[in-house]
């Protein structure tokens, strides 16, 4: 069990503004920890709303944590491209404040046991080197890395990763 404190925790899905939200705390955070730039932004804002204009509730999945009224991070499963590619885990992120509560941890079991249940096969993710937080998550639930290549992308040069798991 996870200890919360006495901070008030609340797990959802979609609310009305939380797209803007998880956009937000990526756009923040990838900003400001490794200078991406505006190319980054409109890509995660076009992307997660495509996702969620054609959000199949027996394929795809969105969890958000709110603590204390606060919008605190998120995760989604894509299941679009499950018979080819796999699920595809997207939009995890947990607000720099509230890290080191579990809250990443609680998300990401939610997700992936979604996965069970639904019957995703496989489920990847795409990432890259340096969030070594995430990554240790990824890894305790069992993901394993498949695949990494240097690209120039949202204004830097980044080693993407990705990560695969057999649920």
């Amino acid at each position: 069990m996870l200890d919360f404190g006495t901070a008030k925790i609340s797990w959802r899905g979609y609310y009305p503004g939380v797209l803007g939200e998880i956009i937000r705390l990526h756009a923040t955070y990838y900003h400001e920890q490794w200078g991406f730039d505006i190319s980054f932004e409109t890509q995660e804002g076009k992307e997660l709303c495509e996702f969620m204009a054609r959000f199949n509730p027996e394929q795809d999945g969105l969890w958000t944590s709110v603590v204390d009224g606060k919008f605190a991070g998120s995760v989604a499963i894509d299941g679009q491209l499950t018979n080819t590619e796999g699920a595809r885990l997207r939009w995890f992120i947990v607000d720099s404040a509230l890290r080191g509560m579990g809250i990443g941890k609680v998300l990401m079991r939610k997700a992936i046991e979604f996965c069970r249940v639904v019957g995703h096969r496989r489920v990847y993710l795409w990432t890259f080197m340096g969030l070594e937080a995430a990554r240790s998550i990824y890894e305790r639930e069992g993901f394993v890395l498949s695949q990494e290549r240097e690209v120039i992308q949202w204004g830097r040069i980044i080693k993407e990763q990705r990560f695969d798991l057999t649920p």
